[in-house]
């Protein structure tokens, strides 16, 4: 059963070199085991025949690596790279044949032209960052022995993952892949493209020519595209050819802007059939771009008119006013806040010099279990994907292991530490060319950089846990290393008085519907994106790691998001308890002191904001010896996972909209009530982790938090000790009556502090 998995977080001890002190040269992967390979590189050939097809053949034991071949070419150049693992060698000979395609010897295959081999363990050892060995020439051995004329230039040598030439190399361990399909399972990495806000304010028309309706009823609305994207005005409420909208129109453009912003203006027919009475093309290239609040410059557009389906521009033409921008001061976001790995806005010109960086080492897994029963348990080709900021990374992929190793390290620059790194699982299930199977997610780990101490090594086994429709899943395990190093400790704490998203956030806030919208956009321009690298990276997979379905609606969410409400009032009903206790002198002791305290606050009220600041500063410095030692995981209690019933599971995995149409009425209700609950959803959310990050600021999950905390709370016990209290009250009193203009519009200090603090989300599913 799922809750007899054992879902628990494990310290492990690797053998990596950034856990040891160590006076020798210092690894750039010293966050994982170092893996040995021999690597040969096969360069290019001379003097072979003339009519030959050459190619070069390796063999080490059962394993086979082939370069590609030439047709008729004496000089062949290759510059491939073959990676055998140490591990795996079979035999202390390599043979490396040079073959003719074009001439086939009956039973053996091509004939061989010459051949070249050397003892393994005499291979050299090569370890960066020493330069690459220099390739040699060496001649070849005929058939019976004897030297040849043609000559093969070569180099071969022991070396790790580490070695520049690992991540293109033709490695033995996938050697039963077949053609385009290896390219597929190399380690690469990914980035997101910039993405933009683009602003339309759609002011007026002027001059309209009204084709299929009178002035006094007719319905016009603007309607723009950016590539496959689109949106809409409402219908203008003046009815005239010169309509009035004032109305913003949002897109997430990214660069480099290939797609221009086509707007058109529409007359509605009968409330629903749409006719374009004229349309603009504005070049992205064309549109400003503002770091700031100040308003973008408003232009007036010349409207095309269609004629049979040609654009045709007329000597007076239809105007459209309009201000277009594309907002740089706007971080565009394309994860859940909570669990958001970027807050840079778009513009370069507003960033920040990093503060620190994020090293991960993918070590291994264990226990990898397919998530289809149908499956047999060996046919598992597993690969990591992990995501922070606009660095997207995937390791290579292992070929049938329940237990692979990767151990490949990867870097990311910091800019603020209140962010989260996310790291999925992934089958590869499209190895066999022709398959357009979607590969399947077998669980994540999402990781709080604040929660971390600084130039700490974390090395742990997190559970690998995945919900199905028939129910909680555990399939393996993955051991990773990590380590936030920071250039400068006050630049770190620093950021924690600093809005969290820019400033234009605040200045120029974004309705709650235009984030959701934009935020679905977001997440499609980052999969079209990614699925046009090479080789891409699959849409299900950047659904999975952004959390593109985290609001939908969720029994299962919805009661856990509950359940955390109600545990934040247990400490109200705690504490009503305990004053019900002292009313009916339970403990006469305390009841006493409780009298004396009173007196004391009445006769003395400035002792009162005194006792609870040192209160705080007591508790903080009490909880500093049970703080948490180890990563936030995922928590499957507080998901309601454990023990989540069929019909739950059936509502969560159906997809939006229902696919119940049965009944139409009532799929329309419950689709209906599912975008509902989605919001309520969210809202409970937010409220619990407003309570949690509350509770945080002495839980020590924030080290640097909490420890600044403390002090605050000791500092202002004593300035409140030493200030009357009537003095504290008017100088609070008149700061928060202060007249508008002495205000901005950024949140305040402790306001920033707060909405930095962690809070359980981070371990919920």
């Amino acid at each position: 059963m799922a809750n007899q998995e054992d879902f628990s977080l494990k310290e492990t001890s690797p053998n990596i070199s950034g856990r040891r002190v160590s006076s020798g040269p210092v690894s750039n992967f010293d966050l994982v085991e170092h893996m040995h390979y021999l690597y040969v590189r096969v360069v290019k050939a001379r003097e072979l025949p003339l009519s030959c097809d050459p190619f070069v053949e390796l063999k080490l034991g059962n394993y086979r690596g082939c370069t590609r071949p030439f047709q008729k070419t004496p000089n062949p150049v290759w510059n491939q790279v073959f990676a055998f693992s140490k591990d795996r060698i079979q035999d202390i000979t390599m043979e490396i044949l040079v073959k003719d395609r074009a001439v086939v010897v009956d039973g053996q295959g091509p004939a061989t032209i010459g051949k070249f081999s050397f003892i393994v363990p005499e291979a050299p050892l090569r370890v960066p960052p020493d330069s690459a060995l220099a390739p040699e020439w060496y001649r070849l051995d005929g058939p019976n022995g004897v030297k040849i004329p043609g000559e093969l230039m070569l180099s071969f040598w022991f070396g790790t993952q580490a070695d520049e030439v690992f991540s293109e190399a033709w490695q033995a361990d996938v050697a039963a892949v077949s053609g385009d399909c290896v390219s597929t399972t190399r380690s690469k990495v990914y980035l997101s493209p910039r993405l933009w806000y683009l602003r339309v304010n759609v002011i007026e028309a002027q001059d309209l020519i009204l084709k299929f309706s009178k002035v006094e009823t007719s319905q016009l609305l603007v309607k723009a595209y950016l590539g496959n994207l689109s949106t809409m005005t409402r219908v203008s409420k003046n009815k005239s050819i010169n309509p009035e909208w004032n109305e913003d129109l949002m897109f997430v453009a990214a660069e480099p802007f290939d797609d221009p912003l086509i707007v058109s203006v529409v007359e509605l027919v009968n409330g629903r059939d749409q006719h374009c009475i004229g349309m603009c093309v504005i070049p992205l290239s064309d549109v400003e771009k503002r770091i700031g609040a100040a308003p973008p410059a408003n232009k007036w557009y010349n409207l095309s008119v269609m004629v049979q389906g040609q654009e045709t521009d007329v000597r007076f033409a239809s105007k459209l006013h309009m201000r277009v921008s594309l907002d740089g001061g706007y971080h565009v976001i394309d994860e859940p806040i909570s669990n958001i790995s970027d807050l840079l806005p778009s513009s370069k010109l507003l960033w920040r010099p990093p503060i620190g960086v994020l090293e991960l080492g993918i070590l291994s897994a264990t226990g990898l279990s397919p998530i289809e029963n149908n499956k047999p348990s060996n046919q598992v080709w597993p690969y990591c994907v992990a995501k922070y900021g606009t660095k997207w990374v995937k390791t290579r992929t292992v070929v049938d292991s329940l237990a692979p190793k990767w151990n490949e390290q990867y870097t990311w620059g910091v800019y603020d530490p209140c962010t989260v790194i996310t790291i999925g699982v992934f089958v590869n299930e499209h190895l066999q060319c022709g398959n357009d199977k979607e590969d399947s997610c077998m669980g994540k780990v999402r990781i709080r950089l604040s929660t971390l101490e600084t130039n700490k090594v974390y090395t742990n086994s997190y559970p690998l846990v995945v919900l199905t429709r028939s129910g909680l899943k555990k399939t393996g395990e993955i051991q990773l290393a990590v380590r936030f190093s920071c250039s400068s400790l006050l630049n770190l704490l620093n950021q924690y008085s600093q809005p969290l998203l820019p400033k234009l956030h605040y200045i120029l806030p974004l309705s709650t519907f235009q984030l959701h919208i934009l935020r679905d956009q977001a997440a499609h321009v980052i999969r079209s994106r990614l699925s046009r690298a090479e080789p891409p990276l699959r849409k299900e997979v950047v659904n999975y790691m952004l959390d593109a379905n985290a609001h939908q609606w969720s029994v299962r969410r919805g009661k856990a998001n509950y359940t955390r409400i109600v545990k934040l009032f247990d400490g109200f009903a705690a504490i009503y308890k305990w004053f019900e206790n002292i009313r009916k002198w339970t403990n006469p002791i305390v009841t006493v002191i409780v009298h004396i305290f009173f007196l004391l606050v009445l006769f003395f009220p400035g002792v009162l904001l005194p006792t609870i600041l040192f209160y705080f500063c007591g508790i903080g410095i009490c909880r500093y010896r049970t703080r948490p030692r180890q990563i936030a995981y995922i928590n499957t209690k507080l998901s309601i996972a454990s023990n989540i019933t069929l019909e739950d599971l059936a509502e969560e995995f159906d997809r939006f909209p229902s696919e119940q149409t049965n009944i139409i009425e009532l799929k329309m209700r419950y689709d209906k009530l599912r975008s509902l609950g989605g919001k309520i959803q969210t809202l409970l959310g937010d409220i619990a982790n407003q309570g949690e990050r509350v509770q945080s600021l002495v839980s020590w999950r924030d080290p640097r938090a909490t420890c600044m905390f403390v002090i605050f709370s000791f500092v202002a016990g004593v300035i409140a000790f030493l200030v009357p209290f009537r003095v504290l009250a008017i100088v609070a009193i008149f700061y928060e009556l202060r007249h508008p203009s002495l205000r901005i519009d950024l949140p305040s200090f402790p306001q920033n502090f707060l909405k930095r603090m962690p809070a359980k989300s981070d371990t919920m599913i």
